[in-house]
């Protein structure tokens, strides 16, 4: 359980720098409290994304792993970003990425940003 609130807390940060990094990665609400809330929601929906869509994806695509010896993963994490905005659209939550190219630089820094407070963050698991 622990492990799964350090990758939210780190999924949650990562959008939050995203949102602060690039204009077109919106997430509006009327208080600090509100958008706080909203930004957990949609970390909690990315991570969904990020487990029940991405493997599929990653699966389907193999071939162009291989060909374009991994770069097909920028593209990959583009389309789960953009899926979780379009998600979090249907939810009537406050969060939208507006463009592909703006999706790609998005996922390259919530991958970073992840990455680096998911190293930073305890966890309890050995």
């Amino acid at each position: 359980m622990k492990h799964f609130l350090v990758k939210t807390l780190a999924n949650a940060g990562a959008l939050g720098v995203a949102v602060w990094l690039l204009h077109d990665i919106t997430l509006t609400g009327e208080n600090a409290g509100r958008k706080a809330l909203t930004l957990i929601l949609v970390a909690l929906l990315f991570g969904l994304v990020n487990f029940v869509v991405k493997p599929l994806v990653k699966l389907l695509s193999f071939p162009l792993f291989i060909l374009t010896l991994g770069l097909i993963t920028l593209v990959i994490n583009a389309l789960m970003l953009l899926l979780t905005s379009w998600l979090a659209g249907e939810l009537d939550l406050a969060f939208h990425v507006d463009g592909f190219w703006t999706a790609v630089l998005g996922g390259l820094i919530v991958s970073v940003v992840s990455w680096a407070l998911n190293m930073a963050l305890p966890d309890d698991r050995d």
